[in-house]
């Protein structure tokens, strides 16, 4: 092996035939480099002693026709800067022994090195061939908007696309007969719990302005945002007067005793309401943060929608900052299943999205408030919105101490930190609904590498986590996408056969899949060791759930809009 160097960049070479390590675009800046310190052209001949390939055209094009008159160059995919690069393909087998892949790019072209010719060629197969891409991540958005379609509530549109699912819950109602039709159901049941309704909601707003173009050049923008209108419609609704709203419409007790279509339901569904002699500033506080990330969605899209969800996120955010309170002491019912232990992040949360929406200072003063008291990030979930609110106050503010603080959370996640890593590498937070956990952080690791925190390793990460639940785990956790993905989820209506056959706990008993195909939907996912039985009777790992997909398909829309960003 012996060793090159082109204006102090160190080249590899194994005898004089093939690139051991070079990066492809310091190379042409190098020699673009020469071109503009020296006032003459650099041609073929002039090249500083090296015996590889690229040779660099003897002339600099002065228009971009110049590569349609001179046929044997081809513009590379998705860039139109010169120098283009010769195309000429391979006769025989034994040409391609001259070529060799730069070990630190996966990109087309790879760099023929052949000693001393001007001739230059390329790997067999069609001129500007590509690495194929490992999933699609338009598909994957496009599906999880269908399984938030199914967890619908109350009178569908008719243009809906899930067919098999119909009106539901269209007796729901409050106290003094208040309209509360809408919303999500919660998971594999009936239940409208408001806090994980409100967490799923702000994730997918957050995704949806972080990455809108994503959405956009997979045709999917009007569909997205008709999908997050559908809670923040119902998100009005519950909010009846200034100090009170509606944070949960469903019995959990009596809805889990029903194994059946939401459509046939006929149990009663109470609705459980936070006043100020019952407040409830955690959901409060989360219903806030729903509806500011909706302003921001909406203010150029729909103008006076997006006043009302302002003014409701204000109005919320005061009940909750001046009513204090855990909301599963106000909804006992609630208890066992959305248990809320603090209310310092949510109460930041809602600030700094009020902030980010309104510039007014007083919200960030409260955002700084609530910080300094709330616990440091666990993971992003219904239960901790803080890793959230930390990349948030750095976004805003721009100061030390919070990048400092995503910093410290994130090395706990990465590998080498406190986080568990299963053998196919999956960072494991908890058993119950594992891959929710490191989905919302992948998210949240997408978002921060944006804002300039270590933005190569957090997007390398982030990218292999959620290709984990795509199918690098061993197979897809994704209902309806990619290798081997679950048929047996823990939900009720996908499992039900069409009218006018019952539903029963007959169908949650059979061994079969489920009767419809729950697209898009994440399922809680495998235990530490990489194991996973499709199970429907196992609602640990097979119940899937909206907050579940919340940050997931915020992941998958960053990853799409990095994959369109880069050449393929």
């Amino acid at each position: 092996m012996s060793r090159h160097t082109i204006y102090g960049l160190p080249i590899m070479t194994t005898s004089h035939y093939y690139i051991q390590t070079w990066t492809h675009g310091s190379v042409l800046s190098m020699l673009l480099l020469h071109l503009i310190l020296t006032s003459q052209p650099l041609t073929a001949n002039r090249l500083p002693r090296h015996n590889f390939w690229p040779f660099i055209p003897t002339r600099t094009p002065a228009f971009l026709s110049y590569q349609r008159r001179h046929k044997n160059f081809q513009l590379t995919t998705k860039h139109n800067f010169w120098p283009w690069i010769p195309i000429i393909t391979p006769t025989s087998k034994k040409e391609n022994q001259t070529f060799s892949q730069a070990p630190r790019h996966g990109f087309w072209p790879f760099f023929p090195v052949v000693k001393g010719r001007m001739t230059v060629r390329t790997t067999t197969g069609p001129p500007l061939a590509i690495l194929p891409r490992r999933y699609n991540y338009a598909e994957v958005l496009y599906k999880s908007i269908l399984f938030y379609e199914v967890q619908r509530s109350g009178r569908l549109p008719a243009n809906r696309k899930v067919k098999w699912r119909g009106h539901s819950g269209l007796l729901d109602q409050g106290t003094y007969g208040e309209d509360l039709t809408g919303g999500w159901y919660d998971a594999g049941d009936y239940v409208k719990f408001g806090v994980p309704m409100a967490t799923a909601s702000t994730m997918l707003l957050w995704g949806l302005l972080q990455y809108g173009d994503s959405y956009k050049s997979a045709g999917l923008t009007e569909q997205m945002i008709q999908c997050v209108k559908w809670p923040l419609d119902y998100f009005i609704k519950t909010h009846v007067r200034k100090y009170e709203i509606y944070g949960q419409v469903g019995d959990v007790y009596l809805d889990h005793m029903y194994w059946g279509r939401p459509e046939d339901m006929d149990m009663a569904r109470p609705a459980f309401k936070l006043t100020i002699q019952s407040p409830g500033s955690d959901l409060g506080a989360d219903t806030s943060a729903a509806m500011a990330a909706g302003y921001l969605v909406f203010k150029d899209v729909d103008p006076p929608y997006a006043k009302v969800l302002l003014d409701h996120a204000q109005d919320l955010f005061e009940f909750s900052d001046h009513y204090r309170g855990s909301y599963t002491d106000s909804i006992p019912n609630a208890r066992d299943f959305y248990r809320s232990y603090s209310d310092e992040d949510e109460l930041a949360w809602a600030a700094i999205w009020l902030y980010k929406a309104t510039r007014n200072r007083y919200y960030l003063d409260k955002a700084r408030y609530y910080y300094d008291k709330m616990e440091g990030c666990w993971a992003q979930s219904w239960t901790d919105k803080s890793c959230g609110v930390t990349v948030l106050m750095y976004e805003m503010t721009k100061e030390r101490k919070f990048r400092s603080d995503v910093e410290a959370f994130m090395s706990r996640w990465l590998p080498g930190g406190e986080v568990a890593y299963s053998p196919r590498g999956l960072a494991f937070r908890e058993s119950w609904g594992s891959l929710r956990y490191a989905a919302n952080m992948a998210f949240i690791a997408l978002v921060a590498a944006d804002l300039g925190i270590n933005p190569q390793k957090y997007r390398k990460w982030s990218r292999e986590q959620i290709n984990y639940m795509l199918g690098d785990g061993g197979r897809s956790y994704v209902i309806g996408f990619g290798n081997n993905p679950p048929t047996r989820p823990h939900h009720a209506s996908s499992s039900c056969r069409p009218p006018p056959d019952k539903c029963t706990w007959d169908d949650f008993a059979k061994p079969g899949p489920n009767e419809h195909v729950l697209f898009g939907a994440l399922v809680g996912g495998p235990d530490i060791n990489d194991n996973y039985e499709d199970d429907r009777s196992d609602y640990v790992h097979s119940e899937v759930s909206t907050e579940y997909n919340g940050g997931f398909q915020s992941a998958v829309a960053g990853l799409k809009y990095l994959e369109n960003q880069t050449p393929p």
